[in-house]
């Protein structure tokens, strides 16, 4: 009961920093620039998030059989369709609580394929420390490509965000982090093998089992080329989505390609501080865009279009297979093998 509103309490948190950021911005950029957002969000062309809308389809599309590789090491060989609308329930769930959507999409999985949800969170964290470093090989080529334009902009953002304080303290921040995860790894197994008899310890070893199983299917990867390829695939839909959506106004149409990748960098900082991205997103994005010589009012309608493409999307194709799910499984159950038999390979 604790831990649950603990958790309503920091989603409301974030939430209610993204809302101020959505007042703040508005308020920052004053009568003219509003009225310059107001009417560019009236005029813009709207039809060009059409084809915005297939690329980041297909990003999602690539994003599922990335997972389907990482579980095929632990014999397990999950639909197409199945993967596709657990990895969509997971991103709407992720709107309403952070993170809820990561252990949704393993229940739903587990539920329909058959495949154990414990190994499943293993191919999560490692999901989530390829999209890390994806991210960070963004901020490289943006830096490199983009260093006069912004640098010091990159700089300040990291620095405030993540870097807080002196450089001393920052590490031993980091010492301690490590520390402790080195001591609460000794103290767990030192439980396991002492107090292994015990029935909840049995099952927490088991859950951690499953965990490491997970991890280890990077290791023991067949396709390691179609991940690698997916991997970057996925990244290079998110590119291209976020250049398509520069057309949308006439005012920031003129934006070379490369201003894609800083664009994406700091706009994907927007979707890691708060529920979504709200507030944060058009507000990272406006902020690179002045580093272009785009007004703030052009700016933040820009980034407020791109923001509304992404929440669309999310909300219907997640919202779709949420109640497609049953549908399709009770369709798939009379024309195939009893669900369990299809699961496992």
């Amino acid at each position: 009961m604790k831990k649950a509103v603990l958790t309503i309490l920091k989603y409301l948190f974030f939430l209610g920093l993204g809302i101020f950021l959505v007042w703040w911005s508005i308020h920052k950029m004053g009568e003219k620039n509003w009225e310059e957002c107001k009417t560019a969000l009236k005029t813009a062309r709207y039809y060009l998030y059409i084809p915005v809308f297939f690329i980041l389809i297909a990003s999602h599309v690539s994003r599922a059989i990335r997972w389907k590789i990482l579980m095929k090491p632990m014999g397990y060989n999950p639909g197409l369709v199945n993967t596709f609308f657990a990895v969509m329930v997971g991103y709407l769930a992720n709107l309403a609580v952070p993170r809820l959507g990561e252990v949704l999409k393993c229940t739903i999985l587990g539920k329909y394929e058959k495949v154990p949800a414990d190994k499943l969170v293993g191919t999560i964290l490692v999901e989530r420390a390829v999209d890390v470093v994806s991210l960070i090989v963004v901020f490289i080529i943006a830096v490199v490509t983009q260093l006069s334009i912004i640098g010091e902009y990159a700089k300040t953002t990291i620095q405030t965000n993540f870097l807080s304080g002196d450089k001393q303290s920052t590490i031993i921040k980091l010492v301690i982090i490590v520390a402790a995860f080195v001591l609460v790894y000794f103290v767990l197994k030192y439980i396991f093998k002492k107090f292994s008899h015990i029935v909840f310890i049995k099952k927490v070893n088991i859950l951690f089992k499953g965990v490491g199983a997970g991890l280890s299917s990077v290791r023991h990867m067949q396709n390691k080329k179609s991940f690698i390829f997916h991997s970057i695939f996925i990244w290079l839909c998110y590119a291209a989505g976020t250049y398509l959506g520069f057309f949308v106004i006439p005012e920031t149409s003129g934006l070379p390609v490369a201003a894609a990748f800083p664009v994406l960098a700091f706009a994907s900082i927007g979707m890691i501080i708060t529920p979504g991205g709200i507030g944060t997103y058009p507000w990272f994005i406006m902020g690179v865009m002045e580093l272009y010589g785009i007004d703030e009012g052009h700016g933040y309608a820009n980034g407020l279009l791109q923001w509304i493409a992404q929440f669309s999307i999310i909300l219907l194709v997640g919202f779709i297979s949420l109640v497609a799910l049953p549908y399709y499984n009770s369709r798939r159950a009379k024309h195939s093998l009893p669900s369990g038999e299809s699961a496992k390979t």
